[in-house]
């Protein structure tokens, strides 16, 4: 009998089975929520992030956090089936809007939307938020490596 999972997941080890990203690159320490054609993550910003200057995690940084969230939602149904999850990349970014940059201490959460999932080929609609407030969103499109 499969033991029941329970959201959010914080537990670093589960997330590590769904992604490939490690420590220093690791951007998602959450799941939690996961439905077939959505997924919400989080994200505690904090000091000695590679990608934070000056208390402010930067702009490349927050994409990449978006980009491992929609890699979090691949990952998490192979996760489910028992399976290695698979390495992808980014394979365009479009109308990305960022309003602004999460300071150290602050969690981000970001809801990614499956629009359209096609031999390995995904694109999403992300947004990002501290608290209630959208800090940053727009269109990714990933790939899984063959």
């Amino acid at each position: 009998m499969k033991s029941q999972l329970f959201f959010p997941i914080l537990d670093i080890d589960t997330i590590c089975r769904c992604i490939p990203q490690r420590p220093p690159m690791l951007m998602v320490d959450g799941l939690l929520a996961y439905a077939e054609e959505s997924v919400t993550s989080s994200f505690l910003i904090k000091e000695d992030n590679i990608f934070v200057q000056d208390g402010m995690l930067q702009d490349v940084g927050l994409i990449e956090h978006m980009a491992q969230s929609v890699a979090l939602h691949t990952g998490f149904g192979y996760f489910l089936r028992q399976e290695e999850a698979p390495i992808g990349y980014i394979g365009s970014i479009n109308n990305l809007e960022i309003h602004e940059l999460p300071s150290v201490g602050e969690e981000v959460n970001s809801s990614v939307q499956i629009m359209q999932e096609f031999s390995g080929v995904t694109l999403v609609e992300i947004e990002t938020k501290i608290q209630d407030k959208v800090i940053a969103k727009g269109q990714m499109k990933t790939v899984i490596a063959k």
